[in-house]
């Protein structure tokens, strides 16, 4: 997934998870329960893919609005940054509980104000609320679901939120698919995220809070209530004394950083150790995001129009692959991140995504070298007022194509008997495009993208970029940044480098829809991979491996600092050896 944590697990925690959990089926409702938070945020960041193609066929001021759209899109991301931060507020003054309850308020009034919204600038409301959800359960759901879930096990079950989140984001995909035909489309999309955020309402509303919160909080018969519906009888003793020993050394740390934000964002920078760890975590972050994913899990159905496919349908069918493999993905992750290591993984990862998307580039310029020519004879058949004005007055009319009239902000009507052949360019307005839908022949309207040959082989490439992103650029950013700062920074520094990857997401959603406009799409995905190069370079020299390694010897490693290993031994599994300070600084 894009957004969010994953947590290592192996095989033997997943086999004990099935055992522990089919004998104490309490551990499970609480972690499902919680998860529905996860799903909601995969959902709600993937609906709006297919949604978009919805609504700008109800409101034309979307179609003709780039701005527009991507606002529609990003104000979720944007709502995210404020919710997460609320969220970590939320869970330390008022419980997890309380904040999973107050995410699922938000989560329901989003989806009814954009189910009923009767204009462009209620829906983007609708999408700050539903962020603000998001951002609060990307923090609260996997805490609230590693607080409450047995030691041995936790690992196996907060990477369920993962699956769930990827999970939600295929089954968004296919909701989309169903109401397509529905009377409404979108705000069926849009609305029916309300459903799941009631059930888990409903659900939580019997369900106990956090212990290690309770606790936390000199509640501590409360506490041991909780964990004796978790553990056998005689190991909540010693549950409570591991508690008790963790708490105390996390008001410890406090002493050391300060319990305000502002005291602990100074006494991060302050540390050396710290300033490298946040190098690392905030380069994996920054990349991840920088590579395009969200291009792609946003607009997935709008890059597969931008190929050639014009039939909402049919690219909200063909997004299913993407959506399909991220999850898919995740899993791969899991099995193999421990065993191959973070760096090599990211490495391998990187050099996967710049391939596809340099070939990607490539099938798009080819693409619109091979569109349809422009015919005077088929566009005047449709009468001289609903002609392109722009194709009428322009000198060289004679040489244009497809892709010159959707530069020109019109839309190509296909030759009758084939696509392929010349056809019209016509002004892109409502009651012109039905006009072409209603002509003789097996016309299709062109608003995106153009009829191109090509078009099947971008979709293979945007299957194999996720192939290659899912397992490695995907998962791996949020395992480094829960392994790369010192214990009593731990929190500040994920919360930098997790702010930093909402960030970037926001400038990526908010600005992909105008760099096509302005750069094409071969030229688009040509600067993403351009992107992702500079991110490949700043991890082979600012990440250190580590995989294997105690959070101690992690902590040594950035005191002295680390060179980075050749090319062959990062291929060859070998962990970053420590080196002389003066050898190789990352200050």
């Amino acid at each position: 997934m894009v957004e969010g944590g994953v947590v290592r697990t192996d095989k033997t925690e997943f086999t004990e998870c099935w055992k522990t959990t089919w004998k104490t089926p309490y551990i499970m409702r609480l972690a499902l329960s919680a998860g529905i938070g996860g799903f909601l945020f995969g959902y709600d960041t993937g609906v709006i893919s297919g949604a978009l193609l919805y609504i700008k066929e109800d409101f034309e001021e979307v179609s003709k609005k780039t701005w527009l759209q991507e606002t529609i899109v990003s104000m979720a991301v944007a709502g995210a940054i404020v919710g997460a931060a609320i969220g970590g507020w939320m869970n330390d003054r008022f419980g997890r509980k309380l904040s999973i309850l107050a995410a699922d308020v938000l989560f329901f009034i989003g989806a009814i104000i954009m189910a009923v919204a009767p204009a462009p600038w209620v829906i983007v409301v609708g999408r700050i609320f539903v962020g603000l959800g998001v951002g609060m359960a990307s923090m609260t759901a996997p805490l609230y679901i590693s607080e409450a879930s047995p030691a041995r096990i936790r690992g196996a079950l907060v990477s369920t939120n993962g699956l769930l989140i990827t999970g939600g984001q295929f089954l968004s995909y296919l909701i989309n698919l169903a109401f397509t035909h529905a009377p409404g489309t979108w705000r069926w999309m849009l609305g029916v995220a309300g459903l799941p955020a009631v059930v888990q309402f409903v659900l939580m509303l019997s369900l106990p809070e956090s212990p290690r919160w309770l606790y936390r909080n000199d509640r501590i018969d409360e506490a041991r209530a909780i964990l004796e519906k978790i553990y056998p009888a005689d190991e909540v003793e010693d549950e409570l004394s591991a508690m008790k020993q963790s708490v105390e050394m996390e008001k410890a740390n406090e002493e050391v950083t300060g319990k305000d934000i502002f005291s602990k964002v100074k006494g991060a920078f302050k540390n050396k150790v710290v300033r490298r760890g946040l190098k690392a975590g905030i380069t994996v972050q920054v990349a991840q995001q920088f590579v395009g994913i969200n291009t792609v899990m946003y607009y997935s159905p709008t890059i597969v129009q931008f190929a050639g496919f014009a039939s909402n349908k049919t690219a909200l069918a063909l997004s299913l692959i993407t959506s399909g493999l991220n999850a898919v993905g995740s899993i791969v992750s899991m099995a193999f991140v421990d065993r191959s290591g973070r760096r090599k993984m990211m490495i391998i990862s990187m050099i996967g995504i710049i391939s596809c998307l340099i070939v990607l580039s490539i099938v798009f310029i080819q693409a619109s070298n091979h569109a349809p020519k422009i015919s005077s004879l088929e566009s005047s058949e449709f009468g001289t007022n609903s002609t392109c004005p722009t194709y009428t007055s322009a000198p060289n009319a004679a040489k244009w194509s497809c892709m010159s009239c959707l530069k020109a902000e019109c839309a190509f009507c296909s030759h009758a008997g084939n696509e392929y052949l010349p056809g019209a360019c016509l002004a892109n307005t409502k009651g012109i495009k039905q006009m072409c839908r209603a002509a003789g022949g097996h016309r299709t309207w062109f608003e995106n993208g153009c009829p191109s040959k090509f078009g099947f082989l971008a979709v293979i490439l945007l299957g194999m970029y996720i192939i290659s992103y899912s397992p490695g650029m995907g998962t791996v950013p949020w395992i480094v940044n829960s392994e790369i700062y010192p214990l009593q920074y731990r929190g500040i520094g994920g919360g930098i480098a997790a702010v930093s990857n909402w960030v970037s997401n926001l400038i990526v959603s908010e600005t992909f829809l105008t760099l096509t406009k302005a750069l094409g799409s071969a030229g688009t995905f040509f600067l993403f991979a351009g992107f992702s190069f500079t991110g490949l370079v700043a991890i082979y020299f600012f990440v250190p491996e580590t995989k294997g390694l105690q959070f101690e010897e992690v902590e040594k490693m950035l005191e002295k600092g680390f060179t980075p290993e050749p090319i062959c031994d990062c291929f060859g599994g070998k962990k970053s050896k420590p080196s002389k300070e003066d050898e190789y600084s990352t200050t």
